[in-house]
């Protein structure tokens, strides 16, 4: 028999009982003069995109008395021709931020009796999209003899095969550690099943230091890779929440399976047209947040800490004796960043140049006011 529902509040409801001891996902939302803590893009849309969106909802709006275009027909072939690669709209997919696109993933190759397998630490989301849907997850490692945050092909791949997941799930660059995958890696987890579907999250990779290979140069010949991707981080558009991948037709065939219908409003997919149409000019601030995000590293550094070198707009750094302390007593001087979890360490992103400043000079403060 089913359990009776009593008490009050979530008690008093049916509630899922493996829904019962989870927490929802959120990062502080607070009202201070420099917000670090999720790795936003810090600089507004440039004028001239800002009013291109604009004329281009203007132009959609009377026209929301009719259902969107099912398959976003327009926005996929951008998005294609963005990507590269010889990928081609057929192969893309798209939802409402990377998440979606990730519970789509996990709705259509996970579910009861399922398990995805993803490295910790990694990006929190992966896990919870999990048990939203489900599936059950296991935790694999890290630690390669390269450093704490590395993952070795031979051990991923020893993993893959001794706990044969249906989903797999890798970060590059890693949220929250900021590191990279090299490709031999993505290539020895694909190798390692012969039936799990490979996730590479890629919501980073614009910012990827120079010669650092996407998974999306993978793509041929292995009908179970996917590659995820977002707008909200370098194209500055994580108000509108547009995310995608990349993969084999049929994973996008897999994907109509499951998806709501009319899932990606008219005006999401206007803005997020016109935002690919102009990556130039967007994409033209990512220097300038890969110049803030290695200073962080560098003056890190000279305070005595132990930052991760990174290739995302973010900064994973260590050597706290007090992380928790320090994250708040950085709050008090109108800085939020992230905690996110692990032993020692908080994580910073990359912002403009006032506001790395003003996070390196609060910081420098908490550290000589807790000596």
């Amino acid at each position: 028999m089913r359990p009776t529902a009593t008490g009050s509040g979530l008690d008093a409801l049916p509630l899922r009982a493996d829904l019962r001891a989870r927490v929802p996902y959120g990062a502080p939302q607070v009202d201070v003069p420099v917000r670090l803590n999720t790795n936003e893009c810090s600089y507004p849309l440039p004028e001239p995109v800002a009013m291109a969106v604009v004329e281009s909802v203007a132009r959609e709006v009377r026209g929301l008395n009719r259902y969107p275009d099912r398959e976003f027909t327009a926005l996929r072939e951008a998005l294609a021709g963005y990507l590269g690669h010889g990928v081609e709209a057929a192969q893309v997919w798209a939802a409402n931020g990377s998440n979606e696109v990730l519970l789509h993933l996990f709705q259509a190759f996970g579910g009861a009796g399922r398990t995805a397998l993803g490295f910790t630490p990694a990006y929190s989301m992966h896990p919870n999209i999990a048990a939203t849907s489900g599936t059950g997850w296991v935790d694999g490692h890290r630690g390669a003899a390269a450093g704490p945050f590395e993952l070795d092909a031979k051990d991923a791949a020893e993993q893959v095969a001794r706990h044969d997941p249906d989903l797999v799930m890798l970060c590059s660059p890693n949220n929250p550690t900021g590191t990279a995958l090299g490709l031999d890696v993505v290539r020895a987890v694909y190798e390692a099943s012969d039936r799990a579907v490979v996730v590479v999250d890629e919501a980073y990779e614009e910012f990827a230091r120079p010669g650092t290979p996407s998974a999306l140069t993978l793509l041929p010949g292995r009908p179970r890779l996917v590659v995820t991707r977002t707008m909200s981080k370098a194209f500055a558009l994580a108000g509108a929440r547009l995310g995608y991948l990349a993969a084999d037709p049929a994973v996008c065939d897999a994907l109509r399976l499951v998806r709501l219908p009319y899932h990606l409003s008219t005006l999401t997919q206007a803005a997020a047209l016109v935002a690919v149409q102009h990556a130039a000019d967007l994409l033209g601030t990512v220097a300038a947040l890969r110049e803030q995000r290695d200073r962080i590293v560098s003056e890190l550094a000279a305070l005595g800490l132990d930052p991760v070198p990174s290739d995302a707009n973010f900064v994973l750094f260590g050597g706290l004796r007090d992380p928790a302390g320090t994250w708040q007593r950085l709050l008090e001087h109108g800085v939020l960043i992230r905690d996110v979890g692990i032993e020692g360490h908080l994580r910073v992103t990359a912002g403009t140049p006032a506001e790395t400043t003003a996070f390196l000079t609060a910081l420098t403060a908490t550290l000589q006011e807790s000596s």
